[in-house]
């Protein structure tokens, strides 16, 4: 009995060492959550990096993508020549329509100035942004077709909306106006590209609720500081198939000045500020590291309830 060895006492399980190794980890939790923000790939590539023009047609997909584009434009095109500024609210539900149903076609670009933001920003390449505005711009100009051939055979013609006459005097206000107008589109556009497949009428909304707003403001400041009585459309497609080239000058070289001077203020600057504005998203968004609450997961609860446990 003297060598028999005492039987060893099994111990029972601590929880303590697993709610203290918890409650180290949660500022590990933190710090993976939310990163301190950084520009570190900012310029990188987010489309198909394989996509070019030898391989862009194999997929009967782009096919679909650029008749939604052609479609969607001419209808945008057709309810801002007819309901305009004298139905906002009309005009606001016809957009987002238009924006939900083309939005799993194409992402629903429906405007040079996006589809060049997309391009600068890498999130679409180049054969595809160039395929883009070429069915813009063509079914901008279906769009007036249809309106105009409306217009001359209902018998009682009507005044189309007019856009806003460029000249030396009034350029710069109208390209001004033109500019800020697209920044703010392209702006909300790439802050809600992110609902277009999940949340198509979140995006429609939103981007809708931008455009029409742009465009009563313009129209507005243009009327009340410039002396405008003209509408604005902030999109180059339907504003080349539509009044902003002149008819009529003085001599050739005026013609030339003005049809440049419209070019710049309707084309040019609306291209310029959807680069900008997506740039201006993209800085955004990097510089606060996905947002004030991250989207996957919200950071300060998930520390909370490390700690409790």
């Amino acid at each position: 009995m003297a060598n028999q060895k005492p039987k060893k006492v099994a111990k029972k399980p601590s929880t303590k060492p697993e709610a203290k190794k918890e409650v180290l980890d949660a500022p590990a939790v933190q710090t993976a959550c939310c990163a301190e923000p950084s520009l570190k790939g900012f310029f990188a590539r987010k489309c198909d990096k394989n996509e070019n023009v030898l391989t862009i047609f194999k997929s009967p997909r782009i096919w679909g993508a650029l008749l939604g584009e052609l479609i969607g434009t001419m209808l945008l095109v057709m309810f801002l020549l007819t309901l305009g500024m004298a139905q906002p609210l009309y005009l606001i539900f016809a957009v987002v329509a238009v924006y939900v149903v083309i939005a799993g076609l194409s992402g629903a670009n429906l405007n040079p100035l996006i589809t060049v933001g997309m391009m600068a920003t890498r999130r679409m390449s180049a054969i595809r942004g160039i395929l883009y505005i070429l069915a813009q711009v063509l079914g901008a100009w279906i769009g007036l077709i249809i309106i105009n051939a409306f217009r001359l055979g209902s018998g009682t013609v009507g005044e189309l909306p007019m856009m806003a006459e460029v000249t030396g005097e009034t350029f710069w206000a109208v390209a001004l106006i033109e500019l800020l107008g697209a920044i703010v589109i392209a702006f909300c556009f790439a802050r809600t590209l992110r609902y277009v497949r999940k949340s198509p009428l979140t995006f429609g909304f939103a981007v809708a609720g931008a455009m029409t707003l742009v465009i009563v403001v313009a129209t507005i400041v243009a009327q009340g500081y410039f002396g405008y009585v003209d509408s604005f459309i902030f999109n180059p497609a339907a504003a080349l198939m539509y009044q902003i080239l002149p008819t009529t000058a003085d001599g050739f070289g005026e013609l030339v000045s003005m049809a440049g001077l419209a070019l710049a203020a309707y084309v040019v600057f609306p291209m310029i500020g959807g680069v900008i504005g997506f740039y201006i998203s993209d800085v955004a968004t990097k510089l606060s590291a996905g947002g004030y609450m991250c989207d996957e997961c919200i950071c300060d609860k998930v520390v909370e309830k490390h700690i409790q446990h």
